[in-house]
């Protein structure tokens, strides 16, 4: 059976548990500041977030960062929603069978992006921050 391609789509928790795995490999100072970020693997995002971004195409977003980056958060912070990251499953599946890059690296680059949101990281500092974590 090896080298046989999947007869069926990943699953939400399939990504769920890609997602996870690239999170555990996000190295120090960054990992403690991560413990309370909540990851949610949904089909598509939302229309009212879609509207928000000015995104028409559902397939355009594969991820997105919802909370305050952690610079700007504040000991007063209290009693709002943890921070989220969102993961849309068919807006990756489609990157992914579109791109052929392996699933397992599609999804650890979405959530280093995502993560690199949590940190106000630019683009140049999220890519050392993958490299360190691939």
């Amino acid at each position: 059976m090896s080298g046989q391609a999947p007869s069926h789509a990943p699953s939400a928790a399939t990504i769920e548990t890609l997602a996870r795995d690239a999170l555990a490999r996000i190295p120090e100072p960054f990992q403690t500041h991560l413990a309370d970020v909540v990851l949610i693997v949904e089909e598509f995002a939302d229309d009212e977030t879609l509207d928000a971004m000015g995104i028409e195409d559902p397939f355009d977003l594969t991820g997105l960062y919802h909370g305050r980056p952690v610079g700007e958060k504040s000991a007063f912070d209290s009693g709002g929603l943890p921070d989220r990251i969102h993961l849309y499953r068919r807006p990756i599946l489609d990157e992914w069978c579109d791109t052929g890059v392996p699933l397992q690296v599609l999804v650890a680059h979405i959530v280093v992006h995502e993560v690199g949101h949590h940190f106000g990281l630019s683009d140049d500092d999220m890519h050392a921050l993958e490299d360190a974590a691939g």
